[in-house]
């Protein structure tokens, strides 16, 4: 994966997730995507590199940082629930798509349930691998 797939793959995820909305809040260098008003991802370039900062369950987002060497704790964000993901060796279409979908959940787990657009314990569930 090079630079400019990183943000269309992940923009394209994202997308395609229930309820999803992109806003520009923090102007037109930073694309925030939420669902029923709750950030899930943002992106933007740090200085001048792209990098997608994604929500992650504590312990996973420590594995990940300890596997892939562009996964570093969040940009601006509490850095044991947030992860900023770079391109470059090991970070594909398939891992981006799975981190995206993850953080969503993660976000839509703490909704209501009148309010949550899926059930996060299962949506998305079907098409994952094991790391």
């Amino acid at each position: 994966m090079n630079a400019s797939t990183l943000h269309t793959t992940a923009a394209d995820c994202a997308e395609e997730l229930p309820g999803a909305q992109l806003e520009h809040p923090f102007g037109p260098d930073w694309e925030v995507y939420k669902v029923r008003g709750k950030v899930f991802m943002l992106m933007t370039e740090v200085p001048g590199i792209p990098v997608v900062i994604l929500k992650a369950d504590p312990g996973e987002a420590q594995a990940l940082r300890e596997q892939y060497s562009h996964i570093t704790p969040g940009y601006h964000m509490n850095k044991r629930h947030w992860i900023t993901l770079e391109y470059g060796e090991g970070v594909d279409k398939e891992l981006v798509r799975e981190l995206v979908t993850d953080s969503y959940r993660l976000v839509v787990a703490h909704l209501p349930k009148a309010e949550r657009p899926v059930d996060p314990h299962t949506y998305g569930t079907s098409t994952r691998t094991a790391r």
